[in-house]
Order: structure tokens, then C-alpha cells, then sequence
């Protein structure tokens, strides 16, 4: 703790920078329960995306092993862009899912099995749903980063300064009225003096 000075304008100093952390305190405690909101509402986003890429893992499993064959379904459905924009919460800037470009190059119908179609569509919905998990993930990210560093702001405030400030005024006071204290009592000896010095010279 740095040393402080023990006198009237440190006291209104620290009385000030007292005032200053007991009302910015309570806006990083509702920031930071809006971010822990934020964390959850964005898990159950994840955990609702996975569910539906294991779903269609799970209704494709039947005909996977078909992808073996020389059709090459991964060289018909490919990625071309991902469209994001930009979020914000609580001050945290964020990207958000937009949609995602997928191409899915000409084949011959009548060439490729009749689930090729299907497979097609399915790949096609699961490529959108991975690349729309992943910018999840990375708003959690940028949320998750936020919070630290809010909740390092919200305990420096809570356990630090706030108590610092106070044990500073306590000590000042202190100081101060035992040098108000000693001033009078200096007072009252000079006074006492002046007294008994009149006194002698009356009774000279």
C-alpha cells in the first residue's frame, strides 16, 4: 500500500476516491452478471447446434460408408464464404452468424445413387452448422475475455480499494484528531504558563 499523507486535503482525496469506487462498483457488478447471462445464453446456443449436427450424423450413419464410392461427395459441396457481421455486448464487440456460402458443383443425377441427393443436402446443412458453432464459439471467447477482466476490476474494487480507501480515512482521522487533541492540550500548557508568568509578575 503506498504511503499517504497524513494530512486534510489527503483525507478529502481519498473521501473522494472512495465516492469514485463505491459508484462505479455497482456498474461493473450488473456488467458482469450481464456477461455470465450472456456466457449461458451462448452455451445453450452451442450445445442446441451440436445437437442438431449429431442428429443428422446420426440419421446419415445408415449410408456413410457409401462415401467411399468414386462419386466424391466432398468434391461436390464446398465451402465458399462465410458472411459475419458485427455484434455487440455490453461493450464487448462480438461476430455474429450470418449465413454460409456453400457451392455445390453440377453431378449427373443419373449417374450418382439415389441417395446422393440427400447426402448432398445433408453435408450442405452440416458445413453451415459447424461453421455457425465455431462463430459461437468464438463470441463465447470474446465474452468469456471480458468477464476476467471484469471480475479482476470487480474484486481490485471490492477487496482492494475499497478497503484501502477506508483504512486510509480511518488512519488520517486518527491522526488528525490526535493532532487536534495534542494542539489543544499544547494550548492549554501555553496558556497555563502565561498565567502563572502573570501571576509572579502581579505578586513581584
Amino acid at each position: 500500500m503506498a504511503k499517504i499523507k497524513h494530512t486534510k486535503n489527503e483525507l478529502k482525496a481519498q473521501k473522494e476516491a472512495l465516492r469514485r469506487y463505491e459508484r462505479f462498483l455497482p456498474m461493473l457488478q450488473m456488467k458482469k452478471q450481464l456477461l455470465q447471462a450472456e456466457i449461458i445464453r451462448i452455451s445453450g446456443e452451442i450445445a442446441a447446434v451440436q445437437a442438431r449436427e449429431e442428429t443428422l450424423r446420426t440419421n446419415m450413419a445408415s449410408w456413410v460408408q457409401l462415401f467411399s464410392e468414386p462419386e466424391g461427395i466432398e468434391e461436390i459441396v464446398t465451402l465458399d464464404k462465410v458472411n459475419i457481421e458485427e455484434g455487440n455486448i455490453a461493450g464487448v464487440a462480438i461476430p455474429v452468424f450470418n449465413d454460409a456460402e456453400i457451392s455445390v458443383q453440377p453431378y449427373d443425377l443419373f449417374s450418382t445413387p439415389t441417395w446422393f441427393d440427400d447426402a448432398v443436402e445433408t453435408i450442405s446443412t452440416l458445413i453451415r452448422l459447424r461453421v455457425q458453432r465455431e462463430v459461437l464459439e468464438e463470441q463465447r471467447r470474446c465474452v468469456a475475455e471480458e468477464l476476467r477482466v471484469t471480475s479482476q476490476r470487480v474484486n481490485l474494487f471490492e477487496k482492494v480499494k475499497i478497503p484501502e480507501c477506508k483504512e486510509n480515512i480511518r488512519v488520517i482521522k486518527i491522526f488528525l484528531g490526535d493532532e487536534q487533541t495534542a494542539a489543544v492540550a499544547r494550548g492549554k500548557i501555553a496558556k497555563k504558563r502565561t498565567e502563572d508568568y502573570e501571576y509572579k509578575d502581579e505578586a513581584a
